[in-house]
């Protein structure tokens, strides 16, 4: 297998479902040894949908590259393995509820006085303190406290939410990126150090333009649910064209949606020419782009004619509609891996691409325990007699899941 940018670094890996798994993935694509540690019975990940002879998609879409084992860790065996397996490792990752990790006597306390050079992050819904830090959290959680679902929705309406997870992966993104920097200043001479990642502080760093304009200007500038427009500027939303919506902004080529629409009168019109003031006008500038969408023959044309104006819009597409797109294809947007279970099995496509790995590795997904053997034997030394014997006690364990 070609050398990969991070063969050489381990990593024990204690997270489940989305965000740890995520950055574990990531760290496993680019060619670091994980070792994901989970429970007896299988982390959550490998009951969700879809499934098929007990075996879970999910878990496989988020667990590709990865060595697995089923350890106990409750148990004083279990805790030695980890031990053993953390003296000699790069980096841990965990995503439980704080307290969970020093409950079991893996906390940064314990592991950095077995191994100084550990680089460790934990990932919570709200950090390792504070006054929320001992509730549980999911990422529609992290999104309700961090002001992003009040903002989703139509004005003075229900709140809406996306079933998709975008604080998840966004904090598992930058949970990698945090641990490939301490690797960095590890390696130019620095310590081992412990990183505290929050969906919150994640989800919260969305927000690239209303927290300052509340602050700065006390409070009277608050963005609000605006539905289908933006609460500010205009020209940005959602239009109708046809039998289907685009998304349009204006922003930026004033004069060329104007040319485009037929409002040539608006190019020099002075009420027009801070692009930070057309939200005043957002009713009249959105009206009139309606208008002449409703003249239009086909919402293809329509958006041929706005993209020769260099007007940014697109067709709000589905999943389908996106993974059959050309310039998908082209760049290979939606990867196949391969499972014994399922066969081939489309998921997307890991969005760092390197020059020099241009190619993501053809990794698969492990099943429950089955490295257990293969590490506790060539990493830790134990005999099969040794491996047996755990087996039995119930410390470990293997399933074709």
């Amino acid at each position: 297998m070609t050398k990969r940018m991070l063969d050489g670094f381990k990593v024990i890996d204690f997270t489940h479902v989305v965000a740890g798994p995520h950055a574990t993935k990531i760290l496993a694509e680019h060619g670091a040894e994980v070792i994901k540690i989970e429970p007896l019975s299988g982390e959550l990940a490998r009951t969700l949908p879809m499934q098929r002879e007990g075996r879970s998609a999910y878990f496989i879409q988020h667990n590709i590259g990865k060595k697995n084992m089923a350890v106990n860790i409750a148990t004083e065996e279990g805790k030695a393995i980890c031990y053993d397996l953390i003296k000699d490792a790069d980096v841990v990752i965990e995503n439980f509820s704080p307290g969970v990790m020093k409950q079991h006597k893996m906390d940064w306390d314990t592991l950095k006085a077995i191994n100084p050079g550990l680089v460790m992050c934990s990932i919570s819904c709200f950090g390792q303190d504070g006054p929320l830090s001992h509730l549980p959290g999911f990422d529609w959680i992290g999104q309700s406290y961090a002001g992003i679902i009040d903002l989703l929705g139509k004005k003075d309406e229900t709140p809406v939410f996306g079933d998709f997870a975008f604080g998840d992966i966004a904090t598992g993104a930058h949970a990698y990126g945090a641990i490939v920097t301490a690797l960095m200043h590890r390696l130019r001479g620095g310590k081992g150090q412990y990183i505290d990642i929050s969906l919150i502080e994640v989800l919260f760093s969305f927000h690239e333009l209303s927290v300052q304009l509340y602050d700065t200007t006390g409070g009277q500038m608050l963005a609000t649910r605006a539905g289908p427009d933006h609460h500010l500027l205009a020209p940005a939303g959602i239009f109708k064209c046809k039998d289907r919506y685009i998304f349009l902004v204006g922003l930026n080529q004033w004069a060329g949606l104007c040319k485009a629409i037929g409002r040539d009168d608006w190019i020099s019109d002075p009420r027009f020419k801070n692009p930070g003031d057309t939200g005043k006008y957002r009713e009249e500038i959105n009206g009139a782009i309606q208008g002449w969408l409703d003249s239009q023959e086909s919402v293809e044309k329509a958006i041929a004619h706005l993209e020769a104006h260099k007007v940014a819009c697109a067709p709000i597409l589905n999943i389908p509609e996106f993974m059959e797109h050309p310039h998908v294809k082209a760049r290979g947007c939606v990867r196949t891996i391969k499972d014994d279970v399922f066969g081939e099995l489309h998921i997307p496509r890991t969005p760092l691409r390197f020059s020099e790995f241009p190619e993501p590795p053809d990794l698969r997904a492990g099943t429950l325990g089955q490295h257990n053997h293969e590490i506790l034997r060539e990493q830790l030394g134990y005999s099969e007699q040794q491996i047996s014997d755990l087996e039995t006690a119930g410390v470990i364990k293997s399933k074709a899941i």
